[in-house]
């Protein structure tokens, strides 16, 4: 394979980002770790590596001989049949053939099935490969047809987390995830450059300079997998690995299988027959930064400082099952010597230390040291969804009109998916009862398919963060809700928005985002106190909804106000919120109000607010209990 030339981009020619180099070179050495999820910004050379790792792939050897091992790409539209298969309606209609046409995933089988922006995949087709992952199999039983073809795959997503985060089914599936980031190394930076360039310049000669490095990882996957079932796991390094997944509270058993399979690939890589401590603290670095999340808020990837602890953990737990080298306590103290005063359970604490809580800020500030997960977590909100269909920006909120979502009728034609029961049932409609023979198709009997799915949504939370919501200590409370509520919409792949009400008048804390974990931290750093200008916050949340429909006028918004309802400030200020909350109605747009009023005398003016926002009234102590309606009404123009 020396000297072997390619035009696309040398696997060896990456430069800067040997973590994500080293995932997928394991995962081309054993397809049963899982394959590998790449999560970081653009130009990050995430799909440059993946793309380039294909070439170097051993062959694949089947009924007609050997081929070159495959990448698949599947785009993140794919309808259904392009996926898993469909009847050929070529011949069905041509000759009355009932044929069936395998899709990518037959086509993926032993090689490598790559979705870019894994994170914004459809939900029914996340589904499927769940299903094919799992079972290694994909069978398709639908109009008719009952099929089934193996589809064993490496699977590789990449991703910009700032556009949405995965399912946590998927997310698992994956069994590396690596973190990748542009070096701020100026040498390395102005290497990439230069190396970008001379490719650009001349594809070949470019290919050419690294055909053999290529060659030899290459020639080194091959040798990997050839003595992968040889590679011994010690029941030492086992219990390691078994300790450090106990220590990062790691859910399940998946996570410690796909450990020891990375342990076992990367001794194999390195040409070694047993695995060493060295080769689980290389697994664990990569198989567990997403197993170990509890939540979407919470930091990603492991501290250095936390897998040292996990390791050192580990290794005590290691000694203490060792045999003893002394079983009859004939050494140098007789086996009467005083106690290790570090084997009492009180003289060290090896779990890893919490972040040092501070003080409570003076300056009337959301507590600092709260974790806003922790404050959010006795909210359980259920999905608030907007009525109606919209026009599906890619998401998982609300009904909506999709390419590639599930089929809910058939409709007239007009291209795209072809909607195969409905053609049937017009061609026989249209045929004459006397006729016989085959069922003829014209072009008049065709019938296209209507999908449905999911779209995300523009939410904009409105926060009363005056001195009326904070003087009652229920800021906590509030933040908990909003926090719920940003948690929901994080899972959703919204894009949201923060507006804050206090003082003289309301502040934009957070542009509209995808990245919701900025918003939270954002709201936890915001000011409380003064006045509650609500009129200001309504008007403040029009503007923001009507520039988010000028960049994205498919995309529908919901508005979430957290307050009690007292506006204060200026001359009748109860009357001006009521005012701009009706002009933002006019405009269309969802809304919830979530009451916040405590104590024996209740004024109502936060349902008086919903009114006249034309949208759902909840109380905070429903919103904790769960009992948010589903769907939100748009107000009527």
């Amino acid at each position: 394979m020396a000297g072997q030339v390619t035009v696309g981009y040398p696997f060896s020619a990456v430069v800067g980002q040997d973590r994500l180099l080293l995932a997928l070179t394991l995962c081309a050495v054993h397809p049963g770790i899982g394959g590998v999820v790449v999560r970081g910004e653009k130009g990050t050379a995430k799909s440059t590596a993946v793309r380039a790792l294909a070439a170097l792939l051993p062959p694949v050897r089947d009924d007609d001989g050997e081929r070159p091992a495959r990448l698949v790409e599947l785009p993140v539209g794919a309808t259904e049949d392009r996926v898993v298969g469909s009847i050929d309606f070529e011949r069905i209609v041509q000759d009355g053939t009932r044929a069936f046409t395998p899709g990518l995933l037959a086509s993926a089988d032993r090689g490598i099935l790559y979705v870019d922006e894994v994170n914004l995949l459809h939900d029914h087709l996340v589904d499927l490969l769940l299903d094919a992952a799992a079972m290694g199999r994909v069978h398709v039983e639908r109009d008719g047809i009952s099929r089934s073809y193996p589809s064993r795959f490496v699977l590789v997503g990449t991703m910009n987390p700032e556009e949405g985060e995965l399912r946590p089914q998927l997310l698992d599936r994956f069994g590396l995830a690596v973190d990748v980031a542009a070096s701020r190394d100026v040498d390395t930076r102005m290497d990439v450059v230069r190396r970008r360039l001379d490719f650009e310049l001349d594809p070949v000669a470019f290919g050419q300079r690294y055909a053999d490095a290529d060659a030899a990882v290459a020639e080194r996957i091959a040798d990997a997998r050839a003595r992968l079932d040889s590679v011994g796991l010690p029941d030492t390094e086992l219990r390691r690995i078994a300790a450090v997944c106990a220590a990062f509270d790691v859910d399940g058993m998946r996570g410690d299988l796909v450990v020891a399979r990375t342990a076992v690939a990367h001794a194999a890589w390195r040409g070694a027959d047993e695995v060493t401590e060295d080769d689980v603290r290389v697994a664990v670095e990569l198989a567990l930064p997403h197993r170990r999340r509890r939540d979407p808020f919470d930091a990603p990837g492991l501290d250095d400082g936390a897998v040292d602890d996990a390791m050192d953990k580990a290794a005590e737990s290691v000694a203490e099952h060792e045999p003893d080298p002394d079983p009859d306590g004939d050494g140098p103290d007789g086996g009467g010597g005083a106690p290790d005063p570090t084997d009492s359970p009180d003289a060290t604490d090896p779990s890893p230390a919490t972040p040092e809580q501070s003080d409570e800020s003076t300056d009337r500030r959301t507590p600092s040291g709260t974790n806003p997960a922790s404050i959010g977590a006795s909210f359980d909100t259920r999905l608030l969804q907007i009525d109606g269909v919209g026009e599906g920006s890619p998401g998982r909120r609300s009904r909506a009109r999709t390419t590639s979502g599930r089929t809910v009728r058939a409709t007239e034609f007009a291209g795209g998916s072809l909607h195969l029961v409905g053609t049937l049932l017009r061609a026989a409609e249209r045929r004459s009862p006397t006729a016989s023979g085959r069922l003829s198709i014209a072009g008049a009997d065709l019938r296209g398919a209507e999908r449905e799915g999911r779209e995300g949504n523009t939410i904009v939370f409105v926060v009363d963060a005056s001195g009326s919501m904070a003087a009652r200590d229920r800021l906590e409370a509030v933040t908990g809700a909003v926090v719920s509520l940003l948690r929901d919409a994080y899972q959703r792949r919204d894009r949201v928005a923060v507006v804050s009400v206090r003082g003289t008048d309301a502040e934009i804390l957070v542009p509209p985002t995808r990245s919701v974990d900025v918003a939270v931290t954002r709201l936890r750093r915001a000011r409380t106190g003064g006045r509650t200008p609500l009129a200001s916050g309504f008007l403040t949340a029009r503007e923001v909804v009507a520039r988010e429909r000028v960049h994205e006028p498919g995309r529908r918004a919901l508005v979430i106000t957290v307050t009690d309802g007292r506006a204060t400030g200026g001359p009748d200020p109860v009357d001006r919120a009521r005012r701009a909350a009706a002009a933002l109605a006019s405009d269309s747009v969802a809304s919830v109000v979530v009451d916040c009023e405590t104590g024996m005398v209740r004024l109502g003016l936060a349902r008086e607010l919903a009114r006249a926002l034309r949208g759902t009234h909840v109380t905070l102590p429903e919103l904790s209990s769960a009992s948010v309606a589903g769907v939100v009404r748009a107000a009527a123009a």
